[in-house]
Order: C-alpha cells, then structure tokens, then sequence
C-alpha cells in the first residue's frame, strides 16, 4: 500500500467522522451491502481525485467493498480533511495522497500518484485528474474502461475537450443527474456555503445585503438560504433566463457593476472566472467579505486585489484581510477557493448520499457496457435517478401514490379528450 497523508496519528479522530456519515448514507450503505458479496468491481482499480472527506469516504469504501482496489487524491488544495485521510489509510488500507495545504506542484503529483495506478474507472471532481490522464494516456490508459465527473465545472471542461473530438474514454455526468444537482448543488451548496462563512467569520447574516454570482442551482441554493437568514439578496446573472428565474423568485437582479457598491457579502457561483475584479473592488464598502462557492479559485480576481492593497493580514486561519490604498479593508476567506469545504465540512451527508450513491452505480454501468460505450459524455439514465429518489424516500420512511391501470392507460394513449 503507498501514500502520502499529512499525519496517520488523526486516524481514530477520522473514524469517527467516517462512522457519523455512514450513519446519515442510508442509499450508499445499501447498495455497499448488495454488492459487498458478488464484489462486481473486483480486480479493477479506482483513480479517484475528489475531496477527501467523511462523505467522500463512506464512497471510498463502498467501492472497496464490492471489489475495487483504491487509488486516490483530493481534487481542492485546500479541503482535504487530514483525518479522514488519516483512517482510510489507516483502518481501511487505501492508498489516498492528498493532504490539506498542498502547493500546486505537490497537487498535481498527487494526482500523477494515482494515475501510475493504471485505473480502470476515473472518479473527477473538477476534471483535473481526467485532464491529466489525457495528458499522459499513452503512459496510464492501457485499462481505462470509463470515467464519471461530479460537478458542474468539470462538466463543461470535459464537453470543450470532447467537442475537439480528443475525449480518450467514455465519462458520465454524474453531476447532471436529477438526485444530484437538484439536491447536492442546491440544499447542499446552500447550506454549506453560508455554513463555512459564518464559521469563519461568525458575522450575522441577517439585515445584511448579500449578492450572489450566477443563479444556476448553486446560486438559487445560495440566494434561497441567504434569504432565510434575513438577508437582503441580489442576484448578478449574464444569462436572460437564469436571471428572469431570480427576479420571479423574488430577488433583487443587478450587474455586478453596480452591486459592487451595494454588498456586505459577495458570494460567487458561476464557474466562470474574473467575476469580481479590481474595478469592482474599488467601489465595494469598508469590511465587505468575499467568498467563492465555485469550484476554481479564479472567480475572485485576488491578484487583482493584491494589485490594489497597500497591506494585508490573516485575521484569522481563514480570512485574509486586504487594506486598499484608500483605507478600505476587503476580508476574503479561504484564498478565494470552496467556501464550504475550507472553512466547514462541505456538504451534509444526507445530500451526499444521493451522489455517491449516483457515483457507485454509474461505476457500475461503465464496467456492465465495457467496450460498447463511444468516447463521449453521457448523461445518467432516468430509471437510476428514479431508483435513488426512491430508495432515499424509503430511507425517510415516505410512501407515495402509484399509478393505477386506468391511469397508465390513459398517459400511454392519445385519443381520449374533452
């Protein structure tokens, strides 16, 4: 077994967290539990590059569990939980390489750690790994089955890459998957974006004016938990219609041009870059917090602020606090990286569970179809996502109606009217 964690002492302090999620992951316990003894998955390497924690984790071993050998680094360089990393190389003998605080360079060498795996499956979050994986693939690609990418911007980065027709092997996106992005992206960014900006900061939410980046169901998450808070919240959006959604929810829409000048706290969401710039810097209040909920650290221009800073200092682990020329002071948290993952834990484990449990599945049906997929992004099929809703309603012990004969009669067929 090989890795590179930051410190193995942590184990049983991770095994706890572990143990706490596995017991809010009803959906992936129960197919960890189907699959455990037919091992579907054995023989065959898994190269992950997703956060490393306690949700990340339960999936980690539920892939071990139905057979997979484990090779995997965390795809933020900041949001590694070090004692999560701690106990799956500890009490689950997994090879993880990812620790929190990693520089740039020792990232991507975790990422190449995984790749000298030879994975058969790739699990991206961000599309990093899979990029990497392309750049080397005459080297690690001799096994590749298929892959599958997580969130949103992977997404997009993986659907430019195929539209030059040099995607290498067939990935799913597991992140356009209705149990995903309507729950994940939108209860759980929600929750855990505004959940790592008061723990950093600890400031009241309510009465303040809090202008949200992009209003794709990141942003409406966001916007939504902001409201209940008592924030006042408006909306920046560049699409007509994601804006027009915003303005019919009952927000405030504006260009960022003139929200710089209106916010307390400024929470970006678009997977875009360059979204709040020097110029908009100049014109922001005395004490404004930046924070970032997109998956790069790019959509806040720091160098930019640097460029306008006379002085700057952490006032705590996770705010840095810039002095611009003209006195004003910019509090920005976490270097401008995932809100929700450095400075809290990222996700609930109840919306997680839905995910991964979308994640293990479409491992699943990659293997099932190995050689019949083409080199293309695939979207998840409606009965998994139907499958998952259901399992999470019995976990909740909700029933709902069924169809009766004369119901599915009557939306099968065409001619009966007025």
């Amino acid at each position: 077994m090989e890795y590179r964690i930051k410190d193995i002492s942590l184990a049983d302090k991770g095994k706890k967290k572990i143990e706490w999620a596995e017991a809010n992951m009803p959906v992936l316990l129960s197919l960890k539990n189907k699959y455990e003894e037919t091992k579907p998955l054995k023989d065959l390497v898994v190269g992950g590059c997703l956060h490393v924690t306690k949700e990340t984790a339960v999936l980690t071993k539920t892939l071990a569990a139905a057979g997979a050998k484990i090779a995997w680094s965390g795809c933020n360089p900041l949001s590694t939980n070090d004692d999560i990393a701690a106990s799956l190389v500890n009490d689950e003998e997994l090879s993880i390489f990812a620790s929190r605080g990693v520089s740039t360079s020792e990232y991507y060498e975790d990422i190449y750690s995984v790749l000298k795996f030879n994975p058969d499956i790739t699990i991206d979050d961000g599309a990093d790994l899979t990029i990497e994986f392309h750049k080397a693939f005459k080297e690690y690609g001799k096994n590749i089955i298929g892959g599958t990418e997580e969130t949103t911007t992977g997404v997009l980065r993986l659907k430019a890459l195929e539209k030059t027709s040099k995607l290498s092997y067939p990935i799913v996106a597991v992140n356009d998957a209705e149990t995903k992005h309507d729950f994940d992206n939108v209860y759980g960014t929600g929750q855990s974006a505004l959940d790592g900006i008061i723990r950093a900061t600890n400031v009241l939410i309510a009465g303040k004016s809090v202008v949200v980046a992009g209003y794709g169901h990141v942003g409406k998450g966001i916007a939504s938990r902001a409201r209940g808070f008592g924030a006042s919240v408006i909306v920046t959006e560049i699409d007509p219609i994601n804006a027009l959604k915003a303005k019919m929810d009952g927000f405030i829409v504006a260009p960022m041009d003139e929200a710089s000048s209106l916010g307390d706290l400024f929470i970006t969401s678009t997977g875009c870059k360059d979204v709040i710039v020097g110029s908009h810097i100049e014109k922001m209040k005395n004490g404004v917090i930046l924070a970032n909920a997109g998956h790069f650290n790019v959509e806040i221009s720091i160098e930019e602020i640097k460029g306008l800073a006379k002085s700057s200092k952490h006032v705590n682990e996770n705010v840095e606090q810039f002095v611009l020329i003209n006195d004003t002071k910019i509090n920005v948290i976490g270097e401008g990286r995932l809100v929700n993952l450095v400075a809290a834990e990222g996700h609930p484990s109840e919306v997680m569970d839905m995910s991964f449990a979308n994640q293990f599945l479409s491992v699943l049906n990659l293997v099932n179809n190995k050689g019949k997929l083409e080199n293309k992004i695939y979207d998840i099929d409606r009965a998994q996502d139907l499958l998952i809703a259901g399992l999470k309603l019995e976990a909740m012990g909700i029933n709902i109606d069924k169809l009766s004969e004369v119901q599915n009669k009557y939306l099968s067929e065409y001619g009966e009217g007025t």
